[in-house]
């Protein structure tokens, strides 16, 4: 048996029965990453050694026990353990409690053997930072494994592990999901927390979540890691019961909205998108949903990328800032990569008052967005990603005009969603001619994991999720 080509949940379970040991599962994993990670570039920290020596102390009944896993090195601390957030900056910087996700994944038996790569605090759509070097895609090396949770993306999609932990702040999970062809749940606000060292990222728009091979492996991994913890900004509405229960279960008929070209006129049409989303209507009618051509206004609305872009550079400022303190001396923009230098700069002249001005703006543009959902829609597909795959370089370093270009295309179906606090799935249904992955996207209303998780699961039952790219 093969057990690195089990997802998480059957990992699990093999260990349950017998057939492979705790160890000999982390050993598996481990030999997968010494094996396939050189060309690809994914994992930037290994604790081989350490991990082995934690299998001993898994508690006992851990519905998770031995399996192994990989953490985003950004939002995912750890303590003890380097964290970088793809910076040469934090060199030096220690950690030292571990994130409630992470200790919530370690309580449930995971077994953490190392941190994958991400770009500079995670602020690009492709992992190619200056601290580590470039992420590879799998499927061509050419081609970027998207960002910021490359890494993690790259790694679960070449079969070093089932699933590794992920970040969203304007599409951080769902376009590597997208590019890697892999399954990618950005949850909705508040459903889990980024505490104890954070309360919220970029203003609200940050979650944290997976990416997987399966449906099951993102439900089961959330139903870990989800729950309010005293203290946070949000908390988003309770679900109606473990996701892991919801896979399976009749979503029943829906009515989906469907957006295959984007109602913004700066953002151009890309015709293999088109036909990705295209494809995955047919399919949901014929699992018999009524899927129906537009969605929100709001969508379209041209203020948007303005608002959005200042409020996170005012985040990345005031990151910035507090990584100055916490090192002891300030951060110079020379010692950041040029995008995140522009960034701070651009969030240095901003007001507080002109900060709370966006905020307010995108108070009413979440309502605005909500509104379509509540005059009776359940779910809106669109595409993960707002331009074909990439080749590493495209994301120029230097040209950062045509650099913050092209990201804000590529995230014009993925950032608004970041905005409203909404759950969103991306799913692997396509591929383009040269056979790169092309993702879909799937949006339920705010609270409604569960709903993205019956459709996402009838889904893949119909048409069952290939991973080439699993050597």
């Amino acid at each position: 048996m093969d057990v690195l080509r089990l997802d998480a949940v059957g990992q699990a379970q093999a260990v349950r029965n017998g057939q492979v040991s705790a160890r000999e599962l982390a050993e598996a994993a481990i030999s997968a990453i010494e094996a396939r990670d050189g060309d690809l570039n994914a994992v930037v920290c290994r604790r081989f050694e350490r991990a082995l020596a934690e299998i001993g102390s898994i508690p006992a009944g851990a519905p998770f026990a031995g399996v192994p896993i990989l953490l985003k090195d950004l939002g995912w601390r750890q303590a003890g353990e380097p964290y970088a957030a793809g910076s040469r900056v934090r060199e030096g910087v220690e950690v030292t409690e571990d994130g409630y996700g992470v200790r919530r994944l370690r309580e449930a038996g995971f077994v953490v053997l190392g941190r994958t790569n991400t770009p500079e605090f995670g602020s690009s759509i492709t992992t190619e930072p200056v601290a580590f070097g470039p992420t590879r895609n799998p499927y061509d090396l050419a081609y970027s494994a998207g960002g910021s949770s490359g890494g993690s993306a790259a790694a679960v999609a070449a079969g070093m592990v089932a699933l590794a932990t992920a970040s969203d702040g304007g599409g951080s999970i769902r376009i590597p999901a997208s590019l890697c062809g892999l399954v990618g749940l950005k949850p909705s606000r508040g459903r889990v927390s980024l505490g104890p060292a954070m309360g919220e990222g970029w203003s609200g728009f940050t979650c944290a979540g997976f990416v997987t091979r399966t449906v099951c492996d993102t439900a089961a991994a959330l139903d870990v890691v989800s729950g309010y913890h005293p203290g946070d900004p949000y908390d988003a509405p309770a679900l109606p019961g473990p996701l892991a229960a919801e896979a399976g279960r009749d979503p029943g008929r829906l009515r989906i909205g469907c957006v295959s070209t984007h109602p913004r006129e700066d953002v151009p049409e890309v015709p293999e998108l088109t036909e990705a989303v295209t494809a995955a209507a047919a399919l949901l009618e014929s699992l018999g949903h009524d899927v129906e051509p537009g969605g929100p206004e709001a969508l379209g609305d041209p203020d948007f990328p303005g608002h959005f872009g200042a409020i996170v550079a005012n985040n990345v400022a005031a990151q910035v800032a507090s990584l100055g303190e916490t090192r002891g001396k300030p951060v110079e923009l020379e010692e950041l990569e040029p995008r995140n230098a522009a960034m701070v700069g651009v969030g240095r002249s901003h007001s507080a008052a002109e900060h709370i001005r966006a905020t307010q703006w995108m108070d009413a543009f979440r309502r605005r967005m909500a509104a379509w959902w509540s005059a009776g829609h359940d779910l809106l597909l669109m595409p993960s990603l707002g331009v074909a795959p990439f080749p590493l370089g495209w994301i120029p370093p230097e040209d950062l005009s045509l650099a913050f270009g092209r990201t804000g295309h590529a995230v014009s179906y993925t950032s608004p969603i970041n905005a409203t606090g909404q759950p969103a799935i991306s799913l692997p249904l396509h591929r383009n001619a040269a056979g790169l992955p092309v993702g879909v996207q799937l949006v339920a209303a705010v609270g409604r994991e569960d709903l993205l998780i019956r459709v996402a699961a009838q889904i893949e039952q119909a048409r069952p999720f290939d991973h080439p790219a699993m050597r």
